[in-house]
């Protein structure tokens, strides 16, 4: 992210219709959409892919683990989504592929999740985004999880500072009113900060007012 560059908002996880619609009159970067059963966020338990499909909205993701490239297409087309979010073990090849099936105005972001800091794991994470570049529009980094996401749990952001990041990227992992200062101290700053659990009052269901004033103060 460039210097002078807003940072944009993305709020995950979302499960009701009346929230969606309030994000949007506050003018909410990015929606997120997850579509992995073992999710307590799971979105086609409250919403169908018509009514997600209605939402008149330029930033719509859909969160997806280690799911068929067919279904992800699928559900891409008959919800409307304008960008993947690859947050499972998906490999080059699986990206590739997709890349090529999916319509290609639609973006791909691909989720690092991050362990602690060392030089092994500092390495690791530098190949993983050199092998994936050229299909990958954005990187997510979030917080390691076998949940895969939506822990509430802050991976040591100084880790960012030991690797170099080609693309823009959305921060993720524990995101909340106290930390989010902490991203002052990255060299390279993110494009997006993606919030979730640490702005709801129960799984999928989000603290509007809360959003609200960060999105104020942060001047997101």
């Amino acid at each position: 992210m460039n210097e002078n560059q807003q940072l944009k908002l993305k709020v995950c996880g979302l499960t009701q219709l009346h929230q969606i619609h309030e994000l949007i009159s506050m003018e909410t970067d990015f929606l997120g959409f997850i579509f992995y059963e073992k999710s307590p966020r799971y979105v086609l338990n409250h919403l169908s892919l018509s009514e997600i499909s209605a939402v008149q909205h330029h930033g719509k993701v859909g969160v997806f683990v280690n799911e068929n490239i067919n279904t992800v297409i699928e559900i891409a087309e008959k919800a409307g989504l304008h960008f993947i979010q690859l947050h499972g073990d998906e490999d080059e090849t699986f990206i590739a592929e997709l890349r090529k099936k999916l319509h290609p105005g639609t973006g791909i972001i691909k989720v690092i999740r991050m362990g602690n800091r060392n030089a092994e794991n500092e390495s690791r994470i530098q190949q993983r985004i050199n092998n994936l570049l050229n299909d990958v529009d954005y990187f997510l980094f979030d917080t390691d999880s076998k949940a895969f996401g939506g822990t509430g749990k802050t991976f040591d952001w100084t880790l960012l500072n030991e690797i170099k990041i080609p693309i823009p990227y959305f921060l993720s992992g524990g995101i909340s009113e106290e930390n989010i200062k902490n991203m002052e101290t990255l060299n390279q700053k993110p494009f997006a900060a993606d919030i979730n659990s640490k702005f709801e009052t129960g799984p999928g269901i989000k603290d509007i007012n809360r959003i609200r004033v960060l999105k104020e103060k942060w001047q997101f």
